[in-house]
């Protein structure tokens, strides 16, 4: 039976229940598992590096091999059927375009007051390190979301890690995406361990100053414990989607697209949220033979979050459309889709999302894939604090002062003040001993 949820009818306990993600408490439990992990590759680099590989991904590697050679990445543009290489152009060109209108100036100044400017310097962070999982399958839309605007912030040196096949080779798809995004260094690496490689270093990967890309419960354990050492970017973890919609909506293209996220993992998050009980019992006779149709796996991992005693997905009848809207803003979820009869309407009123699709012709694997906007996005209600992933995520900002003598005299009796108010003499002297020229004598 597919879960249905009546928010009238729920109290706190159960409102916070719905709420809830699914592989919360996982990532906890596993903390003091990878911790031992991340301890090795520090402290042994390459040879547990070695170790961990063949003991969690079954692939026998030597230092040598971690590193994607050249004439690999060849054989994958030659290999790659033509038109998976010919889409993954055209998704990398949209996700270019997009990103390179985010570019901000690389540095600007303002008047504060006559003689006081103040700006900021835009520089790229000096090397990211990307995480692409892979799975079952193969993610070359992970590795084209995440390298294009790390190549369009112009960062010197761009690492990935992405976890081999048992052959121990990486996908041709992602190997054609990567060099498509001008990546610098490959590696054939995966797991904790690759989280701790580019957090430390070891003997054949140069470590990095950031990381960010989404990955399994052990790898968002990895970059949990490893928080403070490292930035870790923005928390990734099992996809979400909820879809706002109202009477108008369409019943077969809802239960189309709360499969979209659905079909990802067991652990995967899909709402309807609706004010429509009409609309609620189309779409509860729909789902089932959509599912149904689906290859036996992605059925499973679909029942599991609509049917399951633990599944997070389901139909969720609110009073009204604003009540409707109130709990979206309060799930805070990765990806929402908005089919109402007047979506731009309710679009000043929708406020956390790490991404917001509008109308039955965009659902949601058109973001994931090919429109343009970043699909790396905040999973867990952190869309109430993270955005999606940018070129500002691969920039950062430096601020730039410059005071004039005026502006200087301007601000030297205030700061005076404030310095002695808070008890710091030496900020105080530097400006009540600090000989400057007057105004009048500075233009002459």
């Amino acid at each position: 039976m597919i879960h249905f949820y009546e928010l009238s009818q729920l109290d706190a306990t159960q409102r916070a229940q719905l709420m809830k993600r699914r592989g919360e408490d996982d990532i906890d439990t596993l903390l003091e598992y990878v911790r031992p992990i991340v301890r090795a590759v520090r402290e042994r680099g390459d040879e547990a590096v070695v170790e961990f590989m063949a003991r969690f991904d079954h692939v026998q590697l030597t230092p040598d091999r971690f590193r994607v050679e050249q004439e690999a990445i060849d054989r994958a543009h030659k290999s790659l059927d033509k038109d998976i290489h010919a889409a993954i152009e055209h998704a990398v060109r949209n996700v270019h375009t997009f990103h390179e209108r985010q570019m901000p100036h690389e540095q600007w100044f303002t008047q504060v007051a006559p003689g006081v400017m103040a700006g900021e310097k835009i520089t790229p962070i000096s090397s990211v390190g990307l995480y692409v999982p892979r799975g079952k399958g193969a993610f070359p839309s992970v590795m084209y979301m995440l390298a294009t605007p790390a190549c369009i912030a112009g960062v010197p040196r761009i690492v990935v890690c992405t976890p081999p096949g048992p052959d121990g080779e990486v996908d041709p798809a992602s190997l054609v995406a990567a060099d498509l995004c001008g990546v610098h260094e490959i590696y054939r690496l995966g797991g904790a361990q690759a989280i701790a490689a580019l957090t430390y270093g070891t003997e054949s990967v140069v470590r990095v100053h950031k990381i960010t890309g989404p990955g399994n419960p052990y790898v968002s354990a990895a970059k949990r414990l490893l928080y403070g050492t490292i930035d870790v970017g923005l928390p990734a973890g099992p996809s979400e989607s909820v879809l706002l919609a109202d009477e108008s909506a369409n019943p077969e293209l809802v239960a189309r697209d709360l499969l979209i996220e659905a079909e990802h993992g067991p652990d995967s998050s899909s709402l309807l949220v609706t004010d429509s009980r009409k609309l609620i019992d189309a779409v509860f006779a729909l789902l089932p033979v959509k599912m149904a149709a689906l290859p036996q796996w992605r059925q499973d991992f679909c029942r599991t979050g609509f049917e399951g005693e633990k599944g997070t997905g389901g139909l969720v009848l609110a009073p009204s459309m604003q009540e409707a809207i109130t709990f979206v803003n309060e799930f805070a979820p990765e990806h929402l889709g908005v089919q109402v009869q007047e979506p731009f309407a309710i679009l000043p009123d929708l406020k956390n999302a790490g991404e917001i699709l509008i109308g039955p012709y965009t659902p949601f694997s058109t973001g994931n894939y090919a429109i343009g906007v970043n699909a790396i996005l905040p999973t867990g209600g952190f869309a109430h604090t993270f955005s999606c992933t940018t070129v500002f995520d691969f920039l950062k900002r430096t601020s730039l002062s410059y005071l004039t003598a005026e502006g200087y005299a301007s601000l030297s009796e205030t700061t005076r003040r404030l310095a002695e108010f808070e008890g710091f003499p030496a900020h105080a002297n530097a400006v009540t001993e600090r000989p400057v020229p007057s105004p009048q004598s500075s233009r002459t």
